[in-house]
C-alpha cells in the first residue's frame, strides 16, 4: 500500500498484475490500481480532475490529464471516502506511476493533492519506487 497526505486529504494506493490481461509473448503488461481517496480535513472537497505521470521499464513517459476519475467528480464532506479501481498497460513488466488530483473546496479554491508514487512490478520483478 502507498500514502501520501495533502491538506489532510489522504490517497493510498494498491496496485495488483493483472495476469488475465496482459500477454508477455506481445510485450503487454497490465496492472489494476486501487486508490482510496479520506477527506481527513473539517471542509468540503471535489476531486475536478486528475493528472498522471507514467514511467514504463524502459524509461518511456506518458502523461494523463482527465476530468474527474472513472468518469465521476467525487464530492467529499469532512470524514468521507470515496474508492474507485482503474487499470494501466505497459510494454514493460514494470513501471511507476506518481500524478495528483485537482480539489475544489466549499469556497472555490482549487488545490493539488499529491498521489504517491507507486510501482507496477510483474510478479517475479521489482523495482524501488525513489
Amino acid at each position: 500500500m502507498y500514502r501520501a497526505v495533502t491538506r489532510n486529504i489522504e490517497v493510498q494506493v494498491r496496485p495488483f498484475y493483472l495476469e488475465d490481461r496482459s500477454d508477455p509473448s506481445e510485450n503487454r503488461y497490465v496492472w489494476g490500481y486501487q486508490v482510496t481517496i479520506d477527506n481527513r480535513s473539517d471542509e468540503f472537497v471535489q476531486l475536478m480532475s486528475r493528472y498522471w505521470h507514467i514511467t514504463d521499464g524502459r524509461g518511456r513517459v506518458e502523461e494523463v490529464r482527465g476530468a474527474g476519475v472513472v468518469g465521476d467528480q467525487p464530492e467529499l464532506n469532512p470524514g468521507d471516502s470515496y474508492q474507485y479501481t482503474s487499470g494501466c498497460p505497459l510494454s514493460t513488466p514494470s513501471g511507476i506511476m506518481v500524478g495528483h488530483y485537482t480539489m475544489r473546496n466549499g469556497r472555490g479554491e482549487t488545490f493539488d493533492v499529491a498521489i504517491p508514487a507507486f510501482s507496477l512490478d510483474m510478479p517475479g520483478t521489482r523495482r524501488t519506487v525513489n
